[in-house]
């Protein structure tokens, strides 16, 4: 609900204090003074000497516990960004243990969450990482994103105060990074599909039209793509997604659109399946859906041709890229059992 396919750069990670505390004197003192049985000693360079190596050794000890912290969190976000994403999880589960209280941590969990469609995990990994980064316009973004896949599954009362939240937040995060396309885009999405009582509106969709245009004008047909696409208007979707292909024709996201079109309307099968089988030989750019949805989406549009056989491939090739893709494992439980137990 209201979500782009495109997600925010993150920027890199910040260092931490390591809690280190020397165990040294404080200050130079006498032996006897600060410690009473040790022997007095006649004052020479050598407390110098080994306050001075104090300090290099506490200076090596710091800085190696503050350079493992940001490799370890730069490698999940490596892993991430590739779309190596069971290996992202894994190794952000161990930060959750060791680090919860990183913000980075708990955005790239509920970035993950989103991803596969758990968004009760999404919105609670979410709201902590904006807690404690209040400032990060990625991370209110990324709320506003969770409220709105939450609200899809929601009753019409509590859609409602969900719709509320992933505006607000929404709000809040173009107000950190103004000139950002990713939440102009949403913006638009939501002010041409909300009510008029939840803050939607045509004259807010158009300003925000016409500052996605100025940024990047392709995008903003591939947002208006998405609203036709939620509002069922499938034709005048793939016109928009044709402006893009026509200018950028191995466009990873508008092509998993076409596919994405193709599974919803069960209409133009054979052409979403090609734009599927295409993104399946790109690589996938950051932010845009990963090869294990292509793979879910593939399988739709081939259950919608008759082919169990082939959709249930093409959900299990999603779920070996990620074992914990909830929308591909739901859709092979949804097919009727293989012969023979296969």
């Amino acid at each position: 609900m209201w979500r782009s396919w495109d997600r925010i750069r993150s920027p890199g990670f910040g260092s931490r204090d390591s809690g280190y505390r020397s165990p040294g004197r404080h200050k130079y003192c006498r032996p006897n003074a600060c410690y009473p049985n040790a022997r007095e000693e006649t004052p020479s360079a050598y407390p110098v000497l080994n306050q001075t190596l104090r300090l290099l050794l506490f200076s090596l000890a710091a800085a190696t516990a503050l350079a493992a912290e940001p490799a370890e969190l730069a490698r999940a976000r490596e892993l991430f960004e590739a779309s190596r994403l069971p290996e992202a999880q894994d190794a952000l589960d161990g930060l959750l243990a060791t680090e919860p209280a990183s913000a980075e941590v708990h955005y790239y969990v509920g970035e993950l969450a989103l991803e596969r469609g758990d968004s009760s995990t999404a919105v609670r990994e979410l709201e902590r990482s904006v807690e404690l980064a209040p400032d990060s316009a990625r991370g209110h973004m990324a709320l506003g994103d969770a409220y709105g896949r939450s609200a899809e599954k929601a009753s019409m009362f509590g859609a409602f105060g969900l719709a509320r939240k992933c505006h607000g937040e929404y709000l809040r995060a173009v107000a950190l990074d103004p000139a950002s396309v990713d939440l102009h885009e949403r913006l638009f999405e939501y002010y041409s599909r909300a009510p008029f009582v939840l803050g939607g509106g045509s004259d807010k969709a158009a300003r925000e039209a016409a500052i996605i245009e100025r940024i990047d004008p392709l995008r903003l047909r591939q947002a208006y793509a998405a609203v036709y696409l939620a509002d069922g208007k499938f034709e005048l979707a793939l016109a928009e997604l044709d402006k893009v292909l026509a200018s950028a024709p191995d466009d990873y996201a508008s092509l998993f659109q076409v596919g994405h079109v193709a599974a919803v309307s069960g209409r133009y099968l054979d052409r979403g399946l090609a734009s599927l089988r295409r993104c399946l030989g790109l690589a996938v750019p950051l932010g845009a859906p990963s090869h294990q949805a292509a793979q879910w989406r593939l399988g739709n549009l081939l259950e919608r041709k008759g082919d169990a056989a082939g959709a249930r491939l093409a959900y299990q090739a999603a779920l070996k890229l990620d074992p914990r893709f909830t929308p591909a494992s739901e859709a092979l439980r949804a097919l009727n059992p293989a012969p023979n137990g296969g």
